[in-house]
């Protein structure tokens, strides 16, 4: 099987005028932008720079009896005394930015593109004149593996007139937000002795951010520190710069990525380049020894303060960041997110047992900041409880892609239960329409959908929370196999009688006939999907829990009418991130073409010229999240703008996943091969896709099928694929027919299938 080529270099070509068209560089500390016009500006952040105050707890005598009771009674001022407000003065948990630091050359002298070589990390800033690309000077810019420092070594002639200049994020931020919350200015130093400085932004009640600067001949260095005497771990690590062993480190950890890392190679290079480029930010977003990442990361502007916080989003946002961990081969790089809720465990049980009055039941409120405390104090955020069912799915799927029995034990299972607890405290007994017995949810919520609005937001049994539900306990029965625990027989007698999904009702020409009754899934009883919406949530039995089979006879039509349902409404309301879910959801029903025109919809509408993924489109007349372009042709001139550039990596990391499903997926206890791609794709491979079971694929596609595949097994256990490889096919060289293969495999072992090409000629 051929080798994948290096991944090519990408190009961003100045005037760059906003912080997040700017190339990226990262380590899941320290985060820089480089952009610019007339100079060169790079915006310096540090990931964990919290003010953690005034969260928006729920109030001690607030239950689960008296949210239902208010609902019932759609008493909205009885519902809003339930949960607190977020302040009117904007005091709630946020993360800021650092600064900027700006260099200016000789006159006419400018930025004119930058090129970032993905595969060492290294980005090269060519300087000159528009009026002359004769002249060209360069500086190059890296970043340390792990310590917060980087350095830009610059062309010496570009030094004479140069000037530099070290600004806070204090003094950029738009309609001076960090003062009008109640934060000081900060205080600045100058190098003793030196060129360089640096300073050190204090917080109310939280620990400060330093951010210092040094010019050692042709090289600037910029450092960062976060928590006690910052000023002298700035000045320390500035002046201990050993740029040896720095550079032989990093150059280390990039080879070392790219060898273990998932590949592919595409016939198409948009995606190629989102999914090499996916890769390059998932590294600078999810490392060992960081903070666990936030819809951000590292990667804040300084022109205003991150939308929601920069925060932990629950509902999906945190999922899709760290969704395409595991298959890349990345999963050791998410144990921060596996200790930060290790450490959130008391909290949650505290909050889910005062709610719900059960013990052991938990709460994850969907909008928290590193603490665990809830931001964004919607109710109904409050009470989604598939945002904890959704990580303890996710720490069972580490589980079985590394066989990390300590994150089992003490993050997997102990979520699992308390989101089971959570639900059982809601579940009641009633009966079906043909008199069996019947769990429901009485109160239930699909994401964002009506917002707060008590008159519009619930209902009963919403289809994601009953595909929420089926999948906790479907993974606490295999979590505690796996433990060798009892099973709670609560377990299997809610999966035996609690429905997949609520149906609406609705008459369509939908895969049926004009006026003909038929079903699909609704967002909850009786509540057909209205409008185009972000969250696709009430797909979920389908996607992310996978819940039932989409092809199933007794869910196939349905599906098939929900997606009708889907398409019909179409995407005019959806954000970037929620794309490369849709293409995920529709790799998942067979549809590959869907898929892919998906993640090019993302990289045209929802990816800004700097090669950012957004939340609101990059351009009015297409999606109604955009960047008010349309109301205000002007608008793009102005600071206004910034206002509508939201950056979020979830939709980065989304689409390396969906690049992933469109040719591998694990579905039905089964590692599945695509059986068709996208038309026109004919030829391409990948390598060291991993899946559950700790096995690794790789494989190719020849003539639009595909043609050899590996398995390699790290774990060893039985290996259930579904190869696609047709009637006849090897494996080792033997003869097999059969179109899923069962093998007992031994840890270490590599098998090798390929298609019998003559065999099917015959």
């Amino acid at each position: 099987m051929s080798s994948i080529t290096s991944p090519s270099p990408v190009t961003w070509h100045f005037p760059l005028g906003r912080p997040h068209t700017g190339v990226p560089i990262g380590n899941a500390l320290q985060g820089l932008l480089i952009w610019g016009d007339s100079s060169l500006h790079i915006t310096v952040a540090r990931a964990g720079f919290w003010d953690h105050r005034t969260p928006q707890e729920v109030p001690t005598g607030t239950t689960f009896t008296k949210v239902r009771e208010a609902l019932d009674a759609d008493n909205r001022e009885t519902l809003g005394a339930l949960f607190s407000k977020r302040p009117d003065n904007g005091v709630f948990p946020q993360q800021f930015s650092g600064g900027r630091m700006v260099i200016t050359f000789a006159e006419g002298l400018r930025p004119l593109d930058a090129t970032l070589d993905l595969e060492t990390a290294v980005v090269s800033v060519r300087i000159g004149r528009h009026e002359d690309d004769t002249e060209a000077h360069y500086l190059q810019v890296r970043q340390a593996s792990s310590a917060e420092i980087s350095w830009i070594d610059i062309d010496p002639t570009l030094l004479d007139q140069a000037r530099f200049e070290l600004i806070p994020a204090y003094d950029l931020v738009r309609d001076n937000a960090m003062a009008a919350l109640g934060i000081d200015p900060p205080t600045a130093w100058d190098s003793a002795g030196g060129i360089g400085g640096g300073f050190v932004q204090t917080l109310p009640e939280d620990e400060p951010l330093a951010l210092g600067w040094s010019l050692e001949g042709n090289r600037i260095l910029l450092a960062t520190a976060l928590a006690g005497d910052v000023r002298k771990k700035v000045c320390e690590c500035l002046s201990g710069f050993d740029s040896e062993s720095a550079e032989t480190a990093r150059k280390a950890y990039w080879s070392q990525l790219w060898k273990n890392s998932a590949r592919v190679s595409l016939p198409d290079a948009v995606v190629q380049q989102q999914f090499d480029l996916g890769i390059y930010k998932q590294a600078g977003l999810i490392r060992s020894g960081t903070p666990a990442a936030t819809l951000q990361g590292p990667f804040m502007e300084d022109t205003s303060i991150p939308a929601w916080s920069n925060d932990y989003h629950f509902n999906i946002n945190v999922q899709l960041v760290y969704g395409a961990a595991m298959a890349t081969g990345q999963a050791e790089e998410m144990r921060p997110m596996w200790d930060m809720l290790r450490g959130w465990l008391p909290s949650m049980r505290e909050l889910g047992e005062r709610f719900y009055g059960i013990p052991g039941a938990m709460i994850l409120p969907h909008s928290v900041d590193d603490r665990g405390q809830n931001i964004g104090g919607m109710w109904s955020g409050t009470i989604d409880q598939a945002c904890i069912a959704w990580m303890g799915q996710m720490a069972w799927q580490y589980y079985q892609f590394t066989a990390d029995e300590e994150v089992l034990r003490e993050v997997a299972l102990p979520l699992l239960e308390g989101a089971f607890l959570g639900y059982m405290a809601m579940l009641e007994e009633t009966t079906d329409s043909g008199g069996n017995r019947k769990f429901s949810l009485p109160v239930s919520v699909s994401p964002e959908f009506g917002g707060a609005n008590p008159s519009e937001c619930w209902g009963r049994d919403a289809s994601f929370q009953l595909a929420a539900l089926h999948g906790t306990v479907r993974d606490l029965q295999a979590a505690a196999i796996a433990l060798d625990l009892p099973c709670d027989p609560r377990w299997a007698d809610v999966a035996a009688h609690l429905p997949p999904y609520s149906l609406a009702e609705a008459n369509t020409g939908s895969y049926g006939w004009i006026g003909q009754p038929a079903q699909r899934i609704a967002l909850w009883e009786g509540k057909d999907l209205p409008e185009s919406h972000r969250h696709h949530s009430h797909l979920a039995s389908i996607f992310p829990f996978c819940s039932i089979d989409p092809f199933a006879p007794e869910h196939q039509k349905i599906v098939a009418r929900s997606l009708s349902r889907w398409n019909t409404l179409g995407a005019g309301n959806w954000t970037g991130w929620c794309v490369p879910w849709a293409s995920m959801l529709c790799s998942r029903c067979g549809l590959p073409d869907a898929a892919l025109s998906w993640l090019w919809l993302l990289a045209r509408n929802f990816t800004n010229e700097g090669h950012a993924t957004l939340h609101n489109a990059d351009g009015a007349g297409v999606f109604a999240w955009d960047d008010g372009s349309l109301a205000w042709p002007d608008h793009r001139k102005g600071e206004d703008f910034l206002f509508y550039e939201i950056m979020q990596m979830d939709a980065s990391m989304g689409a390396v996943s969906g690049t992933l499903e469109m040719m591998v997926s694990f579905r039905n206890n089964a590692i599945h091969i695509a059986d068709r791609l996208p038309k026109g794709w004919r030829d391409l491979s990948f390598e060291r896709i991993r899946t559950a079971g700790g096995f690794v694929v790789s494989g190719t596609f020849r003539h639009g099928q595909i043609d050899e595949l590996t398995v390699e097994c790290t774990c060893g256990g039985e290996l259930r694929l579904v190869h696609s490889l047709g009637a006849a096919w090897t494996l080792d060289g033997v003869d097999h027919t059969e179109t899923l293969l069962l093998l007992q495999t031994q840890a270490g072992m590599t098998y090798r299938l390929q298609r019998s090409w003559s065999a099917v000629a015959e």
